[in-house]
């Protein structure tokens, strides 16, 4: 049975509240940190865990906390993203909306490692009614003395506050995120200098995903050997999936890092197959925004080993017959599914949300979301497959933030597994999985 971190408990009726959140041990690693742990020692136990970020990317957190400055007098910030936006992705609204606690106790632990006394969670703007569970959180944990003045008689002392933001996909990048908390236009920074010491209000920040943080507490309860002890490789501990699409029991899991995609897809624990029984067609692993693969190789990798859920097995082969775990949204098509109408989906989004700052991606997500839609309309040229491939190749890598890339990498995928799909769409006029 796999280790519960992070959903432990959470079908315990009222365990939004703080009573309940206490007597099952909750705010149990703070006082622990508080009275025998330095904040060093609370990094040091991070970095043994070999934990890394949850929003995506997958840096080390550990080592993203030391690159913290610490040479200014100037204060320090740390920032929960909780702009989550990615298509196919709900885990932190799962966790916010049903264990608030966790997360804010991982956000006072993570405050005190950094020596921040004020901190923030930014939230997406959608998300107002979580917003208003994890308002109430605040407070209760304000009036049992977790936050304010002097916390448990250790001498530190924390504000704590919850920021919504205004429905932007971009604020979900965190030099974005930083500039939408000041109150300005969420546009992505050029970096450097980057936020650890240039971030919010240009003090030294450190900016984390919601699941991240809410694994903190048990890394600080049971040591960071104890969490990196789980997992595969350099995919250390536990990973919370949105399953989504085409399956028997869509919802979120937590996983240990080196699950066999195929049990994850197959086995009654996790998504029970394939809707209706019909065939797996193409998996999209971590969000919209990663390459989309077809079954043959979500499954296996090139060389033939059975795929695993880890940031390397999923990334083995590169982009040409690998992906990236992501944000952990992962999308289940099976055989009725249009890859190009599903494309022309993610294109639409990427062209609304892109910022427009950087040209590349203005201008290339709108060019890409036209022809994909004379595509499915029967209005496109074999000329346009290739096309799309170039244009997808000018803008990534070209952009101050991932938009552009998140934007290039489903088209560039698609069209490499399944440019016969694109062809069928020219040759017919017409799509050919339209009734």
């Amino acid at each position: 049975m796999v280790q519960q971190i992070l959903l432990n408990n959470i079908e315990v009726p009222g365990l939004a509240g703080i009573e309940v959140y206490r007597k099952l041990g909750g705010y149990s690693s703070l006082e622990k940190a508080l009275k025998s742990m330095t904040p060093d020692e609370v990094t040091g136990e991070v970095k043994l865990s070999g934990l890394r970020g949850r929003g995506g990317a997958g840096f080390p957190t550990g080592m993203k906390w030391s690159f913290l400055d610490k040479s200014t007098d100037k204060p320090r910030y740390f920032v929960c993203n909780f702009d989550e936006s990615e298509p196919g992705t709900f885990k932190d609204r799962h966790l916010g909306q049903l264990n608030p606690h966790l997360l804010i106790e991982g956000m006072i632990l993570g405050s005190y490692a950094l020596g921040a006394s004020a901190s923030y969670i930014y939230i997406r703007g959608e998300l107002f009614y979580v917003m208003r569970i994890i308002e109430k959180a605040i407070e209760e944990a304000y009036a049992h003395g977790f936050l304010g003045k002097n916390i448990a008689g250790s001498g530190y002392s924390l504000d704590l506050y919850c920021h919504p933001g205004g429905g932007a996909y971009i604020c979900g990048e965190e030099t974005a995120l930083l500039e939408s908390l000041e109150g300005k236009r969420g546009n992505p920074r050029l970096k450097p200098p980057f936020p650890a010491v240039v971030g919010l209000y240009g003090c030294p920040t450190v900016v984390n995903n919601v699941e991240t943080i809410a694994a903190l507490p048990w890394i600080i309860n049971h040591g960071g050997n104890a969490y990196s002890a789980m997992g595969i490789g350099n995919s250390k501990g536990t990973k919370l999936i949105s399953a989504c699409g085409h399956i028997n029991k869509p919802g979120v899991y937590e996983i240990e890092l080196g699950l066999p995609v195929e049990e994850f897809i197959y086995s009654d624990q996790y998504c029970g197959g394939i809707l209706n029984g019909n065939k797996l067609k193409a998996i999209v692993a971590g969000g919209s925004s990663v390459p989309i693969l077809p079954a043959s190789l979500i499954l296996k990798t090139a060389s033939g080993a059975p795929r695993l859920m880890s940031y390397e097995s999923l990334a083995e082969g590169g982009f040409e017959t690998g992906t990236m775990l992501g944000s952990g949204g992962f999308i289940v098509m099976d055989d009725t599914t249009c890859i190009v109408k599903n494309l022309l989906t993610f294109a639409r989004f990427y062209h609304h949300e892109s910022c427009g700052q950087c040209s590349p991606c203005r201008e290339g997500t709108g060019w890409m979301e036209k022809i994909l839609h004379r595509m499915e309309d029967g209005r496109g040229s074999m000329g346009d497959i290739d096309l799309l491939a170039d244009i997808s190749k000018h803008i990534e890598g070209t952009t101050i933030c991932p938009l552009g890339d998140a934007a290039a990498w489903p088209v560039s995928s698609a069209i490499r597994h399944f440019r016969a799909e694109f062809e069928e769409h020219i040759k017919l006029r017409k799509c050919p999985y339209t009734k």
